[in-house]
Order: structure tokens, then C-alpha cells, then sequence
């Protein structure tokens, strides 16, 4: 929430830590956790903070979770997870309006979306981890 401090070590819904041989980010993020958020997204939105996304949470794994960009005026990166928290994906830079299916791949479960072109500035990679509760504790590569 805008405004909040955050304590360090600190699990919240509303914040996404991810770390990688690369060093550490967090984000800000707003919840996509059921169909009528996860179906909204990020549509119509004109701008975001360079420290803020959308953190969009699935039932479980999948081999069919993939995002298009209609309505969608920003470009964003795509990082995907599976359900140990651990990237397995990025699409960086998807083109505001295009409306060709990004498919995440095998067991996917979440899928973070920043301002397009971060993920490669701060250096975030595939095998990277991140540190949220909605990834369990006894399978979370960093848990809570």
C-alpha cells in the first residue's frame, strides 16, 4: 500500500521480493487472485511506479497460463513462476494492444507484470526466486 514501510524480512500480500545471482528487487504489487481480477489486469492503465506490479496467483500449476495485451497501454515484462516461487520465464517488453497469446509454459502458478524492460535492467533471470506467502512454506524455493 502506498505510503506502508516495510520491515525487512517481512511477508505481506502486497510486496514481491525477488533474488537471483543478480542481487534483490522488491516490488509493490496489487493482488490478481481470483478470475474477475486476473481477467482485468492491468487494462486501461496509463502509467505505473517503477517499484510497483501485479502479482497474478493461480489455483495451482498450469500448462495453460498465458496473457494477452488488448486494452493493455504499457509495456510489461512477464516474469513467471511455478509454485516454488522460482522464474521460469520472462517475456520482456510485451507491446501495448497486441493481442498474440504469451504463454508462461509448464506448471506455472503466478505470474509478476512490471513496467517492460525491468526485468532486464535490474538484471532478474530465470532461476531467480521470490519470496511471497502465496508460495507455501513447505515448497517455497525462499519461504516465508
Amino acid at each position: 500500500m502506498a505510503g506502508s514501510v516495510a520491515v525487512a524480512g517481512e511477508c505481506r500480500d502486497d510486496k514481491v521480493t525477488l533474488r537471483g545471482d543478480w542481487g534483490q528487487a522488491s516490488f509493490t504489487v496489487e493482488l490478481a487472485d481470483d478470475e474477475a481480477e486476473r481477467n482485468q489486469g492491468l487494462m486501461f492503465r496509463e502509467s505505473m511506479p517503477k517499484s510497483a506490479g501485479m502479482l497474478f496467483i493461480y489455483p495451482g500449476p498450469s500448462d495453460r497460463i498465458g496473457f494477452w495485451m488488448k486494452n493493455t497501454l504499457i509495456p510489461l515484462d512477464m516474469v513467471f513462476l511455478d509454485e516454488t516461487g522460482t522464474v521460469r520465464r520472462i517475456h520482456v517488453n510485451a507491446i501495448p494492444h497486441d493481442e498474440r497469446p504469451i504463454m508462461g509454459g509448464p506448471g506455472i502458478m503466478a505470474v509478476l507484470e512490471i513496467n517492460g524492460g525491468l526485468a532486464e535492467v535490474m538484471g532478474i533471470t530465470e532461476g531467480s526466486q521470490m519470496r511471497h506467502p502465496a508460495f507455501g512454506k513447505d515448497v517455497a524455493a525462499w519461504p516465508c
